[in-house]
């Protein structure tokens, strides 16, 4: 905290003048207490969130309870349906040549072996790209295992070429006739946690077990391949599908002073896999989120109403981000942002403004630099959850987290509560708390949507 004093000195003092309190509340935030208290109370009173689940109706009525206690207005739970997928067992281990277990999970979506298990021919790919290219003759009746190994980016771009052999691996593997898929986790850590995440699989494709290993598993097991070109696997998953469940958003307001402004929508995602506690994804973004969202809703009404959603289902399929806007695509949204890229430093901030709202930008950098942050050069996409909304022609905002280490933790047994740094929390929350500040109240148009 002393580094951002003597930062913020060293800023020009014009650069503030402002006619609103964005400085005094960005400054009083970076002691915020609350993100704190909803990440470590929804973590340890409700735990892991798994979509559709009960647990999942438990996290919607502590939400409700907390929203309501913290002042917010209009809470309410927005219901929708889906299907819902549970895990059940999970083994595997070598049988030949060198026997020995493995450790990995289901990946969402995944089809189940019988009861007492598959064992099979492994064959390997050392790339996502070699699995695709390779003919069905050689995949047919075996378990397909893809080794290729995810890189650590600042910004988390990585995620999107690797996490490929996840997204749709599994459906290429089936469509070839294989029996089976396991994949390296989607992961930059090193430890023995497997990282689960959905996969999808086409219509008229039946689906096959799939399954995450932990990365150590991974190595061992292109270390054998290295010794020979014969290994069988045994695999053991009995996921099943439990039929059309309820899941839901949690809605909360800051109620605005004009209607006309558009509204300000904000937040993260309730739900968590099942594997950790679902600390850094995604607690600590709704609760940061609406930690800011109280400071402006208690220094007064913000020009523009802030509505503060924490949405259901998004590890599944992002269904809690369409359901919202199905049901919300007529209501007059300004401006998107969303944190669920776990609880680090935010370094920089992009944004998706029309021309005329320059100065909102330009209030921004100033605004944020004291925080350690910079402005991007790119357009803000905003976030799987209010992506359909800003593809419908919302204006965006991205403050963007320190994604370095986020794939050490994401969708494993490690994300727990001892991850998330309070002061890096508060970071966020001051940074945020500075952009609704600043955009809530801001004069000018900011709707892109808007003329």
């Amino acid at each position: 905290m002393k580094k951002l004093v003597l930062l913020a000195s060293a800023i020009p003092t014009f650069a503030f003048a402002a006619p609103d309190r964005t400085v005094e509340l960005r400054d009083a935030a970076l002691k915020d207490d609350v993100a704190w208290d909803i990440t470590e109370g929804l973590t340890t009173e409700v735990g892991q969130r798994m979509p559709g689940t009960e647990a999942e109706a438990r996290a919607r009525d502590w939400s409700v309870k907390k929203l309501k206690a913290l002042g917010f207005k209009n809470v309410r739970v927005e219901p929708f349906d889906m299907p819902v997928w549970v895990r059940g067992e999970e083994k595997a281990e070598i049988t030949l040549p060198y026997p020995q277990p493995l450790i990995l999970a289901a990946l969402g979506n995944s089809g189940a072996t019988p009861a007492s298990g598959l064992e099979a021919d492994v064959v390997h790919f050392a790339t996502f790209e070699d699995l695709k290219a390779a003919p069905d003759s050689a995949v047919k009746g075996k378990i397909v295992f893809v080794s290729h190994a995810m890189k650590p980016t600042q910004d988390g771009s990585s995620y999107g070429q690797y996490g490929q052999a996840r997204f749709t691996g599994p459906n290429v593997a089936a469509k070839k006739g294989a029996a089976a898929i396991v994949i390296r986790s989607i992961g930059t850590d090193s430890h023995r946690n497997p990282h689960t995440g959905s996969t999808n699989f086409e219509a008229g494709v039946t689906a096959i077990p799939a399954a995450a290993l932990a990365n150590p598993d991974a190595d061992n097991l292109e270390r054998i391949f290295a010794r020979t070109k014969t290994v069988r696997l045994k695999l053991t998953l009995t996921p099943r599908n439990i039929g059309v469940r309820q899941s839901g958003n949690v809605v909360a307001e800051v109620p605005g002073t004009d209607p006309e402004a558009g509204i300000v929508l904000i937040g993260g995602h309730l739900d968590s896999w099942d594997l950790g506690t679902g600390a850094i994804d995604d607690a600590s973004g709704v609760a940061i989120t609406a930690a800011a969202a109280k400071r402006i809703m208690d220094a007064g009404k913000p020009r523009r109403t802030i509505r503060l959603v924490w949405f259901g289902a998004e590890e599944v399929g992002v269904l809690g981000g369409k359901a919202y806007f199905e049901r919300h695509k007529a209501d007059n949204h300004a401006v998107a942002a969303e944190s669920d890229f776990g609880a680090d430093r935010i370094w920089r901030f992009e944004v998706k403004l029309p021309e005329g709202a320059k100065p909102v930008a330009d209030r921004l950098a100033a605004a944020l630099a004291p925080l350690g942050i910079t402005r991007g050069k790119g357009e803000a996409g905003g976030g799987a959850d209010v992506g359909p909304i800003i593809r419908g022609g919302v204006s965006a905002i991205d403050l963007n987290q320190d994604g370095t280490h986020y794939f050490d933790l994401h969708h494993t047994p490690d994300d727990t509560l001892d991850k998330v740094d309070p002061e890096a929390l508060r970071q966020n929350v001051a940074a945020w708390t500075a952009m609704l500040s600043i955009v809530a109240n801001a004069p000018e148009n900011i709707s892109t949507a808007r003329p």
